[in-house]
């Protein structure tokens, strides 16, 4: 193998692959990217096994080849090379040599016999969306998926499209966020399926620096295939039922109340520095002269009470929440201000981005 590239695409490929390296691999290969030089492109390659990320960049191949190399020694060292030709050469033995017009250096590899097959997916059922919209979706609902795997499918995005709806849907039972986005094309019949949180994560990396305006979503079975422009990012599937969340919404509102999420936010960093020892818990006492306050009880380090200004439709009330759940949802919205929904301190709280639509967060309340 034999070939010129640009260090600046080097670096960009080398950094998007590298989002399926897992560094608890405990297979050598697994921490290697695959590279394989082939007509007028140099296909990177890189999996952890449950997730497999490539791409492509162009290059001048003078011979075909491929070999696989360690992936934080090559990205770290290729960043570190001005924006110039590098020229990468394998010839004998399991080395790779990076030649650039002020150094020299070799890497060993590992042959790229040893690297496993990335699955290719038969595409059947798809659809695509905004990559803007793509990206919001994901951000506003997987922070909510639990990080505890022994529900499975609580660890995962639940993705229901039907006709030009799609749903992203997490939750680890104390929590829940929806985010509905229009679809652009797709398979006319609906679907569904659970993606772990761990790809959607990955995922949103990739799509927050793309400059593409599409992303195409491929589903079969057991796997999904996600394409951003040159890049293809293969994650398995979570099998099982998705709880029935929608009977969990709120349907009535007996108090609705409006705040400025930035407000809120410095409230409730105050207020749970006491509230830690008291599992995060925090009251809401909303009333009809326009007024919340937000109070935890008292520990062993103190108490804090304080009072905000907020726009009320309904009764006089009051709920005791996690700060950290309700902090959460509003370092991940994008509206400036909520629209906050309860109804008695036994029922779930609803939060709502005022003047956006397709938005739902709920929280399970906390028993005083």
């Amino acid at each position: 193998m034999k070939l010129f590239c640009a260090q600046r695409d080097l670096d960009y490929a080398l950094n998007v692959v590298n989002k399926a390296i897992n560094p608890n691999n405990t297979l050598p290969v697994l921490n290697n990217i695959l590279l394989n030089a082939k007509g007028k492109k140099l296909h990177f390659s890189a999996t952890n096994l449950e997730i497999a990320i490539s791409c492509s960049i162009d290059a001048d191949v003078r011979s075909e080849g491929a070999i696989t190399v360690p992936a934080k020694l090559i990205t770290s060292y290729v960043s570190l090379l001005t924006d110039e030709k590098v020229e990468l050469n394998f010839s004998e033995g399991v080395s790779l040599e990076i030649t650039s017009s002020s150094s020299n250096t070799k890497i060993k590899c590992i042959s790229s016999d040893e690297f496993p097959l990335i699955p290719k997916i038969e595409k059947g059922h798809y659809f695509s969306v905004k990559i803007d919209d793509f990206y919001e979706a994901v951000t506003e609902s997987v922070f909510a998926a639990s990080l505890n795997t022994s529900r499975p499918v609580l660890s995962g995005v639940f993705l229901s499209q039907s006709k030009e709806e799609l749903k992203m849907v997490a939750t680890d039972s104390y929590r829940l966020a929806e985010k509905k986005i229009n679809v652009l094309t797709g398979s006319k019949e609906d679907l569904e399926c659970i993606v772990p949180a761990k790809t959607m994560n990955e995922l949103a990396k990739i799509v927050s620096k793309s400059d593409d305006k599409e992303v195409r979503v491929d589903i079969t079975k057991n796997q999904i295939l996600f394409t951003i422009g040159g890049i293809e990012l293969i994650s398995r599937l979570i099998e099982g039922k998705f709880p029935d969340y929608k009977k969990i919404i709120p349907k009535d509102d007996k108090t609705r109340f409006e705040v400025f999420v930035e407000d809120l936010s410095l409230v409730l960093k105050r207020v749970s520095l006491f509230a830690r020892e008291n599992n995060n818990s925090v009251c809401l006492n909303v009333s009809k002269d326009g007024k919340m306050v937000v109070s935890s009880e008292e520990t062993k380090v103190g108490e804090e009470k304080a009072e905000l200004p907020v726009k009320v439709n309904g009764d006089n009330n009051k709920i005791s929440l996690n700060a950290q759940y309700l902090l959460d949802v509003l370092t991940y919205i994008s509206s400036d201000k909520i629209d906050m929904v309860i109804n008695d301190k036994e029922s779930p709280a609803l939060v709502k981005p005022v003047n956006a639509d397709g938005y739902v967060y709920i929280i399970m309340p906390l028993k005083v």
